[in-house]
């Protein structure tokens, strides 16, 4: 009995890595609309990609590189913080009447924020997350905004039968258009998933990251698909392709990325 004992104490602490391993990353990406779960307490997640957005009208044909990255720090099970930026940009464009082209470098403005896990899932009730983010004019050149700006939305989540889920995510922001006035816009995303296996997932989603008036940039929509594989239960690589549906959005938009959980 005293072996036994001993067994079960060796074995206790081992089970428990062990499920704490298991604990597979979750990520804010490919996908526009957020997680409603936290990265957890003393952790910290990277989300990085390559983002590639294509655009032709009026003769005109533009082309920008960015690379994305998110940063997450857990402070407690339910609360973390975020540092997020588009990162290194370049900007192409071509005017296709005259032949000439120019070319643009620099770095996009940083968000900082916070979110919160309000609840988990329960019968018809979703998990809920609260994200309020501060974006600051910190950028270069014409990446820079015209000032300070900040959003605050709410993410949903319905897990479905057949291995499917539901994302839902309503949200408001503050903006300046180029006159350097201020202005509120809307958010909103939809996102209908699928889970193909403990390590494949794919996705389609209508995505509306601005809805605002004409004279303040017009509403950006697109249509979205895209999928997330687990290279390790802490490692994700996924890709994106969108389709601009109106003229305020680019015609096409690709990014492939990577996650890391710490």
């Amino acid at each position: 009995m005293p072996r036994l004992w001993a067994a079960a104490l060796l074995l206790g602490p081992l089970l428990a890595c062990a499920a704490e391993e298991k604990d597979q990353i979750v990520t804010d990406r490919p996908d526009f609309v957020e997680s409603s779960n936290v990265v957890g307490a003393g952790r910290f997640q990277i989300e990085t990609s390559f983002a590639l957005d294509r655009n032709k009208a009026n003769g005109v044909k533009e082309r920008t590189y960015s690379t994305p990255t998110l940063l997450r720090f857990g402070i407690s099970d339910t609360l973390e913080a975020r540092i997020e930026t588009d990162g290194r940009m370049r900007l192409v464009t071509d005017d296709l009447a005259i032949g000439t082209r120019t070319t643009e470098n620099g770095y996009a403005d940083v968000s900082l924020g916070v979110k919160w896990h309000v609840a988990d899932e329960r019968g018809a009730r979703p998990s809920l997350g609260v994200l309020a983010h501060v974006d600051l004019d910190s950028g270069s050149g014409s990446f820079r905004a015209a000032g300070k700006g900040g959003s605050l939305r709410l993410a949903a989540e319905w897990e479905l039968p057949n291995d499917f889920g539901l994302g839902v995510m309503p949200g408001v922001a503050w903006q300046h258009n180029d006159n350097g006035e201020r202005y509120t816009s809307g958010i909103f995303g939809i996102v209908l998933g699928k889970e193909w296996s403990e390590r494949f997932r794919t996705f389609v989603e209508y995505s509306a990251p601005q809805i605002a008036r004409g004279r303040n940039g017009g509403s950006v929509t697109t249509f979205d698909i895209g999928g997330a594989y687990l290279l390790t239960d802490t490692v994700q690589v996924d890709t994106a392709l969108s389709r601009g549906l109106n003229k305020n959005t680019p015609d096409w938009s690709w990014t492939v990325g990577l996650s890391i959980k710490f």
